[in-house]
């Protein structure tokens, strides 16, 4: 794999290798505010477009903003999306590759530069890479880039053999006619120096029979060698010689701010370069990480908590669920929901709580950047870069279009590299701009510490359910209020998404439910009150609508006397996608047949991403009464799978995050505002000897793909909960299990 800081920028010498922002708030203080809101530009390209093509700079090569094919014959992918794991090196790389009949083994890949007219997320408008869509809204631009570099390099070698385009075969990176064959390479100059024509603007895309790449099997990813062997290179490798290190000093609790700090011990440690105050904290300087982080330790600072979040986790729950017992807006309604529940000849209620929850990607946050001779460089997992250059040139004073952004590997994001304020990006702005030595470059490290206590958390939510069935045992209504803090409040995105002041995405998998109901009433309330910073979690809303509605589907199988798939089923007519994963997951674990001894299981279907994904989970208790998640069962219909491998493999780690959520974790606040997990030992993530075997059933479409990063998490917590049931006839409605009397073994 080709990384960006070898293409796109000189990257500094790097040095051998040795062995929470929003809750301060800072984007709002004055030099930062004209800083965070972006512009979000108009479009120049349309959803089919394929860039524009153009002799190399290089000799005698082939050049487009999405496919470089050079005259040693390499054909290069340029990749508008980062890469944490989840796949869209490889994906957008065999799109392109299946349309120009390339040879898999000389495809290589490489990030592109921050350019939102370029390489603009075609469902966003800005270049950024979440809500599972690098796929989705590349799948037909990526094609036919491809497509229209295989009609120059054929009409270029029909132009040398004397003969039509039509007439050209190419197979596996090798163009041939009759006795005359060359490879992609040999074309290239030719091919990038021929006028426009219409050949090339609208070209035939494959009919989905035609696939030799895309639906593939075993298809080699293309990081998967440079992660094997090391020569990866992530953000955190990224170390140039005479960079200065750097670490904030963040206020202990969330809306804290910064009164006065002495630095007088700090000064004793052993390359303690300074520190200086800036918008988040204090910036700590070393000429090393760990000079920095041991300074910090030693500085002494005095916070002013007026503003500050002093409640406990229990407090902030108590202010949701006296909002709910209040009249709110309402994101979905149909029918007469009250008279109906009075008329239902059964009625369920429920309540659901669930906690903050952290990212906590194996990679903490971290990133270089530099200015030099006017103009500014980040090297960064990046997620949204698309945002960070206008974030990054009003903080440093230079022109956005003097920004580059230099996309890394990510060692996983969830989300949490995908912020609205570019937080950690923003403060390494900061702390350049007060560097003691401005002229360094600077690497800034937030550990996991910094995180956990003081980062970006999936917000905390409680919702209540109440339902009713006719005297058929059908769903007559449905009735469900969800409180919590809204996301995008307060953010860029506020504009775009929030109406009249209420935010209706925390109901997103609630408002559009899929169960016949003929009678329905949604509300939610957004409690925007406490000063604690939230952020998208790996499938956002989903992870808590999914598991409200699911579980309360089960009650009501239950109060109607009815299987759990079987009820599903007969409230899914209108949704033969959501039917069709939950029939494959059904045959897939055998539901309905006899269960050995000690075996339990639980079943959960949801669309998120616009896939659908369906999942039996499959229990066993130990003598002592602690549950073991034996197997997982899983079916998903997103589309044409393009990589099936990733496919599975997004669904298996999606079932392994969300269970590692739902059995463990929680962020809590003590009493005064204190966060009380610090790491891994108390914010333990999912053990190999915690996860199940997992089977992956896709199911076969010929629609447009759709997103697998995130689909797999919402059904995996519903589905063990309801097995949980199955197992102990106990429903346990707050999250995480463990901390309300689930043990498992």
């Amino acid at each position: 794999m080709r990384f960006p800081s070898q293409t796109q920028a000189k990257p500094l010498p790097s040095a051998p290798r040795k062995s929470g922002i929003s809750r301060r708030q800072f984007l709002k203080s004055g030099a930062a505010l004209a800083a965070a809101p972006v512009a979000l530009p108009a479009l120049t390209v349309g959803i089919n477009s394929a860039g524009q093509f153009a002799a190399a700079s290089g000799p005698g090569g082939l050049a487009s903003d999405f496919v470089h094919i050079t005259a040693d014959d390499r054909v290069i992918v340029v990749v508008k999306h980062f890469e944490a794991g989840q796949g869209p090196a490889t994906g957008l790389a065999t799109l392109a590759a299946e349309e120009l009949n390339a040879d898999w083994d000389k495809v290589e890949v490489e990030f592109a530069p921050a350019d939102n007219q370029r390489y603009a997320n075609l469902l966003f408008g800005v270049q950024g890479t979440g809500g599972s869509s690098a796929i989705a809204n590349s799948y037909p631009q990526y094609r036919k880039a491809g497509a229209v570099a295989l009609a120059r390099l054929k009409a270029a070698a029909a132009q040398q053999w004397g003969t039509e385009s039509d007439n050209i075969q190419a197979q596996d990176g090798v163009l041939s006619f009759q006795n005359n064959r060359a490879v992609f390479g040999e074309m290239a100059a030719v091919a990038g120096a021929l006028p426009e024509s219409p050949e090339f603007v609208e070209p035939d895309l494959k009919p989905v029979r035609d696939f030799t790449l895309i639906g593939r099997d075993h298809l080699p990813r293309k990081d998967i060698r440079g992660k094997t062997d090391g020569s990866a290179v992530f953000a955190m490798d990224f170390r140039p010689q005479n960079a200065l290190h750097a670490v904030i000093l963040r206020a202990p609790k969330f809306g804290g701010t910064l009164k006065s700090f002495d630095d007088s011990a700090a000064r004793k440690v052993r390359g303690f370069v300074g520190a200086k105050q800036v918008p988040s904290g204090v910036a700590v300087y070393g000429e090393n990480t760990w000079a920095a982080l041991k300074a910090r330790r030693a500085l002494k600072a005095e916070w002013d908590f007026s503003a500050a979040e002093t409640r406990s986790t229990a407090q902030i729950m108590a202010g949701y669920w006296r909002t709910l017992d209040q009249p709110g807006p309402v994101v979905a309604e149909r029918g007469d929901v009250e008279s109906a529940l009075q008329q239902a000849a059964k009625t369920v209620s429920a309540e659901f709580e669930f906690p903050f929850l952290a990212h906590a990607p194996m990679e903490p946050l971290n990133c270089v950047i530099q200015k030099r001779d006017g103009r500014v460089t980040m090297w960064d997992g990046c997620q949204f870069p698309g945002t960070q250059q206008a974030s990054l040139g009003a903080i440093l004073e230079v022109p956005p279009e003097n920004v580059e952004i230099v996309t890394l590997l990510a060692g996983g994001t969830f989300g949490r590299r995908a912020t609205p304020t570019n937080d950690y990006q923003n403060e390494a702005a900061f702390a350049l701009k007060a560097s003691p030595d401005p002229s360094r470059p600077l690497k800034l490290m937030w550990t996991r510490e910094d995180d956990i206590q003081g980062g970006f958390y999936r917000p905390m939510f409680a919702h209540r359910v109440r339902a009713g069935l006719d005297a058929d045992g059908n769903i007559l209504a449905w009735r469900q209020g969800v409180a919590g803090k809204s996301i995008l409040i307060g953010t860029p995105f506020e504009a775009f998404a929030v109406k009249d002041g209420v935010d209706p995405t925390p109901t997103d998998g609630a408002a559009n439910l899929e169960y016949a109901a003929p009678h329905l009433k949604v509300e939610v309330r957004n409690a925007q009150d406490s000063p604690v910073s939230v952020l998208w979690w790996r499938s956002v809303e989903h992870t808590h609508t999914a598991f409200a509605k699911e579980v309360a589907t089960d009650m009501l199988a239950e109060a109607a006397g009815a299987d759990p798939v079987e009820f599903r089923l007969r409230h899914l007519s209108g949704h033969p996608r959501h039917a069709g994963v939950l029939r494959r997951v059904a045959a897939l674990s055998g539901w309905g047949n006899p269960l050995p001894d000690g075996r339990f299981r639980g079943v959960a279907v949801h669309e998120s991403f616009r896939s659908f994904v369906a999942q039996v989970a499959e229990v066993s208790l130990t003598g002592g009464g602690a549950v073991k998640v034996e197997k997982v069962y899983c079916a998903v219909d997103c589309g044409v799978a393009v990589n099936p491998d990733i496919v599975r493999a997004q669904m298996e780690g999606g079932i392994g995050y969300g269970l590692g959520a739902a059995m463990r974790n929680q962020v809590t606040l003590a009493e005064g505002g204190l966060v009380e997990q610090t790491n891994f030992p108390n914010y333990e993530p999912l053990r190999m000897s915690d996860m199940p075997e997992v089977e992956v059933a896709i199911v076969k479409s010929e629609e447009s793909p759709t997103g697998v990063g995130e689909p797999g998490v919402p059904p995996i917590a519903p589905a063990l909960a309801n097995a949980i049931y199955a197992a102990t006839g106990r429903r346990v409605n707050k999250l995480p299990f463990s901390a309300n009397g689930v043990k498992f073994a």
